[in-house]
């Protein structure tokens, strides 16, 4: 009787921003010898680096990491680019007996990957998007939130009411397919083991590892990132520049904000992003190995983990 070949094997590091994925990721890659495919939708863009968090160049000189830099921060990036291109990434490595880790907090891209999603391959109606965002501006959000209500009750009730782009995105799948985009999400279980790590802390001291984060943004070189993008032709308009951070310091630079306003709304709004990634990454699953980040270094209880395969799904 013939053995049957075990299935390829990967590790995902998840949990709300500021838990420290990726700094346990580069050590964990380093020591098992593994790579890194990044999860994050904000670090896939060139020239973004302070107010994404980027892993730091020595950082990506210690361990090979994927879709970092891989598109300009004008480009359109799909959940379907994504999730093709974290493929591909998976499967150089498994092809090279390499262990990936998949890291980031994007619960949407995360999910999409490890429960095989299969997502609609719809390319971008610049007209379409166009008139919504048209609509959002003169009737506010709520008026978009109503139109994919009608058309798909269930993907209204999973968006952000706040965030037109993905709203718009859901109504134009609509428009152009006759399909909801939740009747899309259908999954097809993929042929890979998974191991997923959550990185948690309590609530107070999360926001105030958010809030150092962003002081030390600032500190970092934030607003000159800002300026260089927006002297390169990046208007503060674009989808990417509407990420916190340089949403808040396009406004500061525009005389919209002060300098404490500014941060102050960075602060605020990166807490309530850490509380929609509580939503995405339920401390109830059962496929996560929840780590307290706050009783000290995740390092070892990780690694022992990853190597037992405790958590396997």
């Amino acid at each position: 009787m013939r053995d049957v070949p075990s299935p390829p094997r990967l590790v995902a590091i998840i949990g709300a921003t500021a838990t420290g994925k990726t700094a346990l990721a580069v050590r964990l890659a380093e020591r098992l010898g593994g790579e890194i495919v990044n999860a994050d939708s904000r670090q896939v863009f060139r020239g973004m680096d302070v107010g994404t968090a980027k892993p730091t160049p020595a950082e990506l000189s210690r361990v090979r990491h994927w879709l970092i830099d891989v598109a300009d921060p004008d480009e359109a990036f799909s959940l379907a680019r994504y999730v093709d291109l974290a493929g591909e990434a998976l499967a150089s490595c498994w092809s090279r007996g390499v262990l990936p880790f998949v890291v980031g907090g994007t619960g949407q891209y995360v999910w999409a990957l490890l429960e095989g999603w299969q997502v609609p391959r719809v390319p971008p109606d610049r007209a379409l998007r166009a008139e919504l965002e048209a609509l959002a501006q003169r009737e506010g959000p709520q008026r978009l939130v109503a139109e994919l209500a009608r058309v798909d009750p269930e993907g209204a009730a999973r968006v952000d009411p706040k965030n037109i782009r993905r709203l718009v995105r859901a109504i134009e799948v609509q428009r152009l397919t006759g399909r909801p985009l939740s009747a899309w999400r259908t999954r097809q279980p993929p042929a890979f083991a998974a191991t997923i790590l959550g990185l948690a802390c309590p609530r107070d001291e999360l926001y105030r590892r958010i809030d150092e984060r962003v002081d030390g943004m600032i500190v970092a070189g934030l607003i000159d990132e800002v300026r260089g993008l927006i002297a390169r032709g990046y208007g503060c308009d674009l989808p990417a520049m509407l990420g916190i951070g340089y949403r808040q310091v396009c406004q500061h630079l525009a005389g919209q904000l002060s300098l404490p306003d500014a941060i102050a709304r960075m602060k605020t709004e990166t807490h309530r992003l850490a509380r929609m990634q509580h939503a995405w990454f339920r401390r109830a699953d059962p496929r996560i190995a929840w780590i307290d980040v706050s009783a000290g270094d995740p390092f070892a209880e990780a690694l022992g983990i990853v190597e037992s395969g405790q958590a396997e799904r």
